[in-house]
């Protein structure tokens, strides 16, 4: 079998009819949505009453629900708060901590890596491999990360043992893996289509990464890309009660790579290909990854690209000769890239992620200059320019976002006791 060359394959979607069955898993999905929502937004951990409140369901189903919720190891209680109503204090409920793990994971240009939340999304585990990944076989690549991942969940088997008593029950589990890749990852078939840096193409990810690993093999990986993945991350950690952010996001590494975020949801459009900023042409018929990338850049400011972003941090702190100018130019080649993603689709803040965040002091203004220049709605709605918020290797958090949305769609399946709610 060919693992390099696949068909694309299209799944029809078939629409069924709401059965009883599916209507409580929907309610049992809305209710731990509501817990987890905030917890991850840091909003007062709602009561059985609150929730109710908040759903429209009926304070009997909510209970039952949260019963179930709590059993099966998703949902903690914490300890009462007296109310002002009457009757027994309220007990708040929060996301379940220790009990159910999500991998996520990533092959980028210059590191390897994997990292492990949890349902309140604590990290419980992370690695990360530098290396020099260009042109590189995935054979060769994807057994190093697959014994990374492996390494990842033995850890997580020794924190099973090591907990303490006072925990919420039941062992901790792995829900899922989510894959992140530096290219073009079909989201109708699966297939990683193109890593021009990696110099990939066509290639069965999922069943290559299986026989490099028995977590693959257990849990086959969701791809998806690695910028989509990290603006996932960027829209959970910009969430609030009530508000759901949209944005630009624009990660520079070695390649560039951007998303559009609308309403709290990553637009990735019809085949999962959308934001792929870096091949946008700026002029001369160069890319804007050949201009603005980590490697133009460090070739702008006189360094060697094997160099690597922390010299380039380090040289622009020492206002070392030509850093600033060189920075300067490419944050008017990527502010003017922006202005025309803005301009299409409407959306005015930017978020500086991956290299860019790192040099957000020297690029943030000229990115924001440009667009004041070229955005033609700048005078009546101002373009906006921050950095992310996210943390490092944010596609890795991206990575496990993804098993846990997927989690809250079908919370029955990963109750301790396995049973269907009531």
């Amino acid at each position: 079998m060919n693992l390099w060359r696949i068909p694309a394959r299209v799944n029809p979607v078939k629409a069924t009819a709401a059965r009883q069955g599916s209507l409580r898993e929907h309610n049992l999905g809305l209710v731990l949505r509501q817990v987890l929502d905030a917890a991850a937004t840091g909003a007062t951990p709602p009561s059985r009453a609150d929730v109710a409140a908040a759903t429209g369901l009926t304070r009997a189903t909510v209970s039952s629900l949260v019963d179930r919720l709590v059993a099966g190891g998703l949902v903690a209680e914490l300890d009462p708060v007296p109310t002002q109503r009457a009757g027994r204090p309220a007990v708040p409920l929060t996301a379940a901590a220790g009990t159910l793990a999500a991998l996520g994971a990533e092959v980028n240009v210059d590191y390897l890596g994997v990292r492990v939340l949890d349902l309140s999304r604590g990290v419980l585990v992370e690695h990360v491999e530098h290396g020099d990944f260009r042109g590189s076989h995935p054979t060769d690549v994807l057994p190093r990360l697959g014994a990374l991942v492996d390494a990842a969940v033995d850890e997580l088997a020794a924190l099973a043992v090591a907990r303490e008593p006072d925990q919420p029950r039941g062992p901790l589990r792995l829900a899922g893996v989510g894959l992140a890749l530096p290219g073009l990852v079909d989201a109708r078939g699966g297939a990683l289509r193109y890593a021009p840096n990696l110099g990939w193409r066509d290639v069965d990810v999922a069943t290559l990464a299986a026989r490099a690993s028995r977590t693959f093999a257990a849990h086959p990986p969701r791809l998806a890309n690695e910028a989509d993945l990290a603006a996932r991350a960027e829209a959970d950690v910009r969430r609030a009660p009530g508000r759901r952010p949209s944005f630009v996001y624009v990660s520079g590494e070695i390649g560039v790579g951007g998303a559009l975020v609308l309403d709290g949801d990553l637009f990735s459009g019809r085949h999962g290909w959308a934001g792929e900023l870096g091949h946008t042409l700026v002029g001369d018929g160069r890319t804007l990854e050949q201009v603005a990338g980590q490697d133009a850049l460090l070739r702008a400011a006189g360094l060697d690209p094997h160099d690597g972003l922390d010299a380039l941090v380090a040289a622009a702190a020492a206002d070392a000769p030509g850093v600033r100018d060189a920075l300067t130019a490419a944050g008017a080649v990527l502010g003017a890239a922006l202005a025309n993603v803005v301009n299409l689709v409407d959306v005015g803040h930017v978020v500086l992620g991956g290299t860019y965040a790192s040099l957000a002091d020297h690029v943030r203004e000229p990115v924001l200059a440009a667009l004041h220049r070229h955005v033609i709605g700048a005078p009546w709605a101002e373009p906006t320019v921050d950095v992310a918020r996210a943390g490092d290797h944010a596609a890795m958090t991206g990575a496990a976002l993804t098993v846990l949305r997927a989690v809250v769609s079908d919370p029955s399946a990963w109750l301790v006791d396995g049973t269907d709610p009531a």
